[in-house]
């Protein structure tokens, strides 16, 4: 009986040693692949911004196209319209690019996820 409860006491210390390892490991993988999401998050942000900026430069343009227009033979609105549209497109293709990078699907640790759930399996399965 005596046995027994050293063999207990020895699986139980085995079992918390490794636990604790795989906890270390998961931590490290966590921050791993969080760093790799923070510099997509990085990415997003940056492409959101260019996408502002270049907004921004549309009506610039819509400004310049207006009085660049004046002296031409084309219809003062039309010309700042095209310009305009152009420029504004664009524009929002950057900002959609942003806004896409930045959705929460995007920024789940994955791998992370993964490995968690295959060692919590074969944690019961040596539990049982």
């Amino acid at each position: 009986m005596v046995e027994q409860d050293t063999s207990t006491r020895s699986l139980l210390s085995d079992l918390i040693k490794s636990v604790q390892t795989l906890i270390r490991q998961e931590l490290r993988l966590a921050q791993a692949e969080g760093s790799e999401k923070v510099n997509q998050l990085t990415a997003g942000a940056i492409g959101m911004v260019a996408g502002m900026l270049v907004s921004f430069a549309a009506l610039l343009v819509l400004l310049q196209a207006l009085v660049a227009a004046l002296a031409e033979h084309m219809d003062t609105g039309w010309a700042s319209l095209i310009v305009g549209v152009i420029v504004a497109a664009i524009g929002f293709g950057l900002i959609k690019y942003g806004q896409s990078s930045l959705k929460a699907t995007n920024l789940v640790p994955e791998r992370t996820v993964r490995q968690v759930r295959a060692d919590a399996d074969l944690a019961m399965e040596k539990v049982k």
